[in-house]
């Protein structure tokens, strides 16, 4: 069993609820972390004894992103980064992968969990040539992200946005395209979008596991079909291979042959 994110008998960080499962905690429990409360251990616990496939499905969304990410960098030739709903710092975050391969990038995340805020000057390390930044923000405020995020980017030049598992907070999905609408609508062409979400209509036991998950009292998560998902790239130009299960997107030559897994993703650029 990993260390938690405190030692027993001393205090969760202030603003941090440890009665109740949350997802970033889970998802870092799942990842292998160690910041997380027994709460978590026991919702992710849970959720692997009906469905344990979701271990494969958080690993391969963080492969899944550093793999864009070092797209990104080395052959897109993007320096900005937009990290919104990032989570817990794990292995490989995106300031990581870009700068080992452009040094100068400038990386922003956002997020809202109190126990990422105090975890975010492990996010905030950069080479002395970049930068990064924390925006605590929802996602359901674009504006505000913006008006943030321009602190430290400059918004007038081609910028990744990167969507990592957060969209499932949005229940609707007409208010997540017009999220993604608002933020890619204030980035220049040549711009990116990074979208991954766990998928609906592809694993039921998948599909039983998070309802289950979402009537345990944390924030639900709402799981999207692929169409779905694939809307949230209207107007841009996917590159191939389009939105497909994360393992399947670029895998590395040296991998295995990649599984279908719940968990969808793709990579789109602005014209």
């Amino acid at each position: 069993m990993n260390d938690h994110a405190t030692s027993p008998g001393q205090a969760a960080p202030q603003g941090i609820d440890t009665s109740v499962p949350h997802s970033a905690r889970i998802w870092n429990y799942w990842l292998g972390g160690k910041d997380h409360y027994p709460v978590d251990e026991q919702a992710g616990d849970a959720y692997t004894a009906v469905f344990p496939g979701i271990v494969t499905i958080a690993r391969g969304s963080r492969a899944f992103l550093r793999r864009n990410i070092t797209y990104l960098a080395a052959e897109a030739g993007i320096r900005q980064f937009l990290d919104v709903g990032t989570g817990l710092p794990s292995a490989d975050n995106t300031h990581e992968v870009a700068q080992r391969i452009a040094s100068g990038s400038r990386i922003v995340y956002v997020d809202n969990d109190p126990l990422v805020l105090a975890h975010a000057r492990d996010l905030l390390s950069s080479t002395p040539q970049g930068a990064t930044s924390y925006i605590d923000a929802d996602v359901h405020a674009p504006d505000r992200i913006l008006a943030a995020a321009a602190d430290t980017l400059d918004l007038s030049r081609p910028t990744a946005l990167i969507l990592s598992n957060i969209l499932g907070h949005v229940a609707d999905t007409g208010q997540a395209r017009s999220i993604v609408d608002q933020l890619m609508g204030a980035l220049p062409s040549g711009s990116y979008l990074s979208v991954n979400d766990g998928s609906r209509g592809i694993d039921p036991i998948f599909e039983q596991a998070q309802d289950a998950y979402n009537e345990s009292g944390a924030v639900p998560y709402n799981l999207r079909t692929v169409d779905e998902i694939t809307s949230l790239f209207d107007g841009l130009d996917l590159l191939e291979p389009g939105v497909v299960p994360v393992t399947q997107w670029r895998p590395e030559a040296t991998s295995p042959a990649p599984e279908v897994i719940a968990e969808h993703g793709g990579l789109a650029r602005k014209p």
